[in-house]
């Protein structure tokens, strides 16, 4: 096991960022930067003055809806409870909030190996075209006489930037986010694990990242899958690094790992596959 980060141990980070509005962050987990393996897990907190317009991504990712609604127009709105996978290369959105909404976001690098940019060298990026433009709602504006497309995608602009290359957007088998409602899956019981249930709700893309819920009673161990990021929906227990509560983040490693409730649980594991050939 890699990793146990408990969400009461994260502070709430204000932050700038390439779309509109007010922006908070919990930093939960990050990959290696530079790698097609790299990733970055937060919890997002946004607000009524949020607007992303509509766009696409190089890489996959994952959102869970915890708080608030999140309204992706044609794609549909994400309530409390709600799941989606977001594939690299589909467009989605536009993005606003109702009120205040706290969402859990993985974003990974996708089959294609195309990766991802740590946030520490996309917030740097940011900080370096702000002397060549403006970032306004969710896209950068060059100024008169730079050269570069004059308007952009504020994510397009900072990948090309970090990159200095234009950006490519591998095909998808998908051609829309996929949302999903757990409450309308039924549980599965676990024939090698009595007292756990499962809710398989999807396998996704060549990489084969494969997303499911473990329902655990108390007093239960379950093996989590190898490189997986596990995310506690409700309960607590224990493992191999401490004690996990409510809204706590396991990551494991090539071996898994084994945890056990110690109060009725409920947690979301993301089997994220390691790329081959790249």
């Amino acid at each position: 096991m890699q990793a146990l980060v408990n969400l009461d141990d994260v502070p709430v980070i204000e932050r700038q960022h390439a779309r509109a509005g007010l922006f908070r962050s919990q930093s939960l987990l990050h990959g290696e930067e530079g790698t097609p393996e790299n990733f970055y897990l937060q919890l997002a907190h946004t607000y009524a003055d949020f607007h992303s317009p509509r766009h696409r991504h190089n890489f996959d990712q994952v959102r869970v809806q915890l708080h608030g609604d999140a309204d992706f127009a044609r794609n549909g709105v994400m309530r409390p409870g709600s799941i989606a996978y977001f594939p690299e290369g589909v467009h989605y959105g536009p993005q606003s909030i109702a009120g205040e909404s706290a969402t859990l976001v993985l974003q990974f690098g996708g089959a294609s190996g195309s990766g991802y940019i740590s946030e520490a060298r996309f917030q740097q990026a940011v900080d370096e075209l702000r002397r060549h433009g403006t970032f306004e709602n969710g896209v950068f504006r060059r100024h008169e006489g730079e050269s570069g497309r004059k308007n952009q995608d504020a994510y397009e602009a900072v990948w090309e930037h970090v990159h200095g290359r234009r950006i490519a957007y591998s095909p998808s088998e998908l051609d829309a986010p996929v949302f999903l409602d757990p409450a309308a899956i039924e549980w599965q019981d676990d024939p090698a694990a009595p007292g756990v249930r499962r809710k398989p709700l999807g396998r996704f893309s060549a990489r084969g990242t494969r997303l499911s819920l473990i329902g655990l009673s108390a007093d239960m161990p379950v093996p989590l899958a190898p490189h997986a990021i596990v995310f506690v929906l409700d309960g607590e227990g224990t493992s191999p690094l401490g004690t996990w509560k409510r809204h706590a983040t396991l990551r494991t490693d090539a071996d898994g790992a084994t945890v056990r409730a110690t109060r009725p649980s409920e947690l979301l594991e993301m089997h994220i596959p390691p790329l081959t050939g790249h």
